[in-house]
């Protein structure tokens, strides 16, 4: 699959398990859900959970034990974020960049990458409103964020 903005492929991402649940694995659907929990009133985002989870836990796949993403067990506990994971990390990415850029004006490849990144927020927002998990009257504000 090609890159959103360059003209080049790029290297495909790791390849998810195939098959039944293996037999190493010591946890089931509920305790996993409980998990997630735990580690979200710790403040920790769906991403940072997932690592923590296979890393610590040994936890291959949450979807194929539990049956449901991290992100769908946390929006039916009600501990859901307000703001997608990968919305809410763009808009913190534009306000980096465009701080940097206020004391580096003549940087030229930064503003650059700021269009890039602001096209890209762009994108997620108008899919997030068209499938109602955003409202429609939401604005990203990229000086302040949020």
């Amino acid at each position: 699959m090609a890159r959103i903005h360059a003209r080049r492929r790029g290297k495909s991402g790791s390849t998810k398990l195939y098959g039944p649940v293996p037999n190493w694995v010591q946890y089931k659907g509920e305790e996993i859900s409980a998990l997630i929990v735990k580690l979200s009133k710790q403040d920790m985002s769906t991403s940072q959970i997932g690592l923590v989870l296979r890393d610590s836990y040994g936890v291959p796949d949450v979807e194929k034990i539990s049956g449901k993403k991290i992100g769908k067990i946390l929006a039916e506990k009600g501990l859901a974020p307000e703001i997608p994971e990968d919305l809410n990390n763009l808009v913190k990415k534009a306000i980096l960049l465009r701080k940097h850029l206020q004391f580096h004006k003549k940087d030229m490849h930064s503003k650059r990458g700021l269009q890039l990144i602001t096209s890209k927020i762009n994108r997620l927002v108008k899919y997030y409103k068209n499938s109602k998990k955003l409202p429609e009257s939401w604005k990203a504000n990229l000086e302040t964020g949020g």
